[in-house]
């Protein structure tokens, strides 16, 4: 731990911050109208989008949707602050963070926020510099930009150090049930998965099944499920929970629940009667694990040109055509399985889903189902549960099975799972953040250099408060997206952009605890080199990253 700290000049105490925070957030709201209206004038000049210009100008259009995800993400880092001065719960770690957090992201919007590593997107390129300017010069927005000295990164980093292992760094906001949940599931990940999980990993092995059991008896995969289907009814904030608690453990098991969710959900909104009773409660049980099966080699996020058919042969339908990176394919029992059930189309209106029963496989034989192989891809991280290429030929799908009995809804069923996936995706996200701070933390207290851990110099820990900095501003827009959903309001924006951004969070968070464990991060052994593999999964899947800011743009601009 460091020594006493010098006097910090400004008042950021946690009487006076919530109120900065909520002035500066507020000050915002212009900069992202400036860049909409700039955007919009490029592709847009005759009032409706021109699709030929929006991908010209994707450097800018992508822009946009990182500038109006930053100012999201302080209006509710804001809103959270503010709430627990309320509740009397706003102490000196949270003023600490959201200060740091607050001047990192002001000072991105002046100079340029870093969209990847090599891309990063600069107000001059949106017209936005006098929108920028008068934003950040009022007296809320100057403190805080002034506020990200050594003196207050080092105070932060003791009050870290502090509380390690203690669970999340700062209060998260959420009411007792939740917390009583993210107790259960961090006891759960701590005893029954993290010691475990990198041996799993280094292996390649799948997750062993009595650790499904053991959460499937903790209701993980009915979590969402209502009470009538034998679910435990709750909402998608306590999934991001959980999600997030497991993934801090092992990203495999974390992400065990999420083909049970978009399964369960797909089946919630579009299924029949029948099909309700007789699967709802078995994905609630996991007596039956569902895979998702919408992927095909060289269409990528272009689920419109799916080429995989579906023809209705009476009793029954056959699926023919071929399906890529098919996660936990092999241990499966059903399929949501997306197929063109209508030959003459070319677009989204001719797909449609089928609820797909398979026999469940065994390591000497994966796939034993008639009309159907498979193979399996070998991946860097996100292990577990392993990927799989699928081969259908007059694979035989009942004909009761197609999802709400009506052709050509595919792509209307899967849409209404996009909200929950990323949501759950950024949960997923924040858990691997949290591990690699972890992981970064109790490395850079340890191990010693010039006679003292190396935690004490600036470089080391300032990469620390950082990470911590950035999960707290990543979960609280997270969360936010995540009550949006429970109270049955439209959060596709919201959900984008809590995935976009929690996904860039983990894996830099990812990276930066590799630096701290210097070589020895690079070495097999030790359990970053695992965390920084499964961080990079999280740009791409659920949308890849570039995809994500096109869809958010796009709203943006349709509204």
């Amino acid at each position: 731990m460091n020594a006493a700290m010098p006097t910090l000049a400004l008042d950021l105490s946690p009487q006076t911050v919530p109120a900065l925070l909520a002035e500066s957030a507020a000050a915002l709201a212009p900069i992202k109208t400036a860049a909409l209206a700039f955007v919009r004038k490029r592709v847009a000049p005759a009032g409706k989008i021109d699709r030929k210009l929006i991908d010209q100008e994707q450097h800018i259009v992508h822009g946009l949707a990182w500038i109006a995800t930053y100012v999201e993400t302080l209006r509710e880092v804001a809103n959270w602050a503010l709430k627990l001065q309320d509740e009397g719960l706003f102490g000196e770690t949270e003023s600490a963070l959201s200060c740091l957090l607050f001047a990192s992201y002001l000072g991105d919007l002046k100079g340029g926020i870093s969209m990847n590593q090599g891309e990063t997107i600069r107000p001059a390129e949106l017209g936005l510099e006098a929108s920028v300017e008068e934003a950040l010069s009022g007296p809320a927005t100057a403190a805080l930009l002034a506020a990200a000295t050594q003196d207050l990164k080092t105070r932060t980093a003791d009050l870290v150090a502090q509380a390690q292992g203690k669970g999340t760094i700062e209060v998260t906001g959420l009411d007792e049930t939740y917390e009583m949940v993210r107790d259960t599931f961090r006891r759960f990940g701590q005893e029954k998965v993290a010691p475990f999980a990198h041996g799993w990993h280094l292996r390649d092995e799948l997750i062993p099944m009595s650790v499904l059991t053991e959460m499937a008896e903790l209701g993980v995969f009915g979590l969402t499920i209502p009470e009538a289907f034998g679910g435990s009814g709750m909402g998608k904030t306590a999934m991001c929970v959980v999600s997030e608690e497991l993934s801090r453990a092992y990203i495999g098991v974390g992400s065990l629940g999420t083909r049970s969710e978009i399964a369960a959900e797909l089946i919630l909104t579009g299924g029949t009667d029948a099909q309700k009773n007789y699967w709802l409660p078995r994905i609630a049980s996991a007596e039956t694990l569902p895979t998702a099966v919408f992927t095909e080699p060289n269409t990528g996020s272009d689920l419109g040109a799916l080429r995989t058919r579906g023809e209705n042969k009476g009793s029954h339908w056959e699926i023919t055509g071929n399906k890529t990176w098919i996660t936990h394919a092999a241990r499966a029992d059903m399929m949501t399985l997306l197929a063109r059930t209508k030959p003459e189309t070319t677009n989204f209106s001719g797909l449609s889903m089928f609820l797909a029963p398979k026999p469940r496989g065994t390591d000497e034989n994966p796939f034993p189902a008639e009309g159907m192989t498979g193979g399996e891809i070998e991946v860097l991280g996100y292990r577990g549960m392993k990927e799989y290429e699928l081969g259908f030929d007059a694979f035989k799908v009942p004909a009761e099975n197609l999802l709400g009995g009506v052709e050509g809804m595919g792509f209307k069923h899967l849409m209404a799972t996009f909200e929950s996936a990323r949501i759950q995706t950024a949960a997923r996200a924040i858990g691997v953040a949290q591990n690699a701070l972890d992981l970064g933390l109790a490395y850079a207290l340890d191990r010693q250099q010039f006679g003292d851990a190396i935690f004490v110099f600036p470089r080391v820990h300032n990469k620390l408060v950082q990470m911590a900095a950035e999960i707290l501003g990543a979960r609280q827009l997270t969360y936010f997206a995540a009550r949006q959903k429970d109270e049955d309001k439209r959060c596709d924006l919201e959900a984008g952009m809590a995935k976009l951004l929690a996904a860039r969070v983990a894996w830099a968070a990812a990276d930066n605890a590799l630096q701290i464990h210097g070589g020895n991060g690079f070495a097999l052994e030790y359990p970053v080199s695992r965390v920084l593999a499964d961080a990079r999964i999280l740009n791409i899947f659920e949308g890849a990253g570039e995809i994500q800011a096109q869809v958010i743009a796009r709203r943006l601009l349709e509204d």
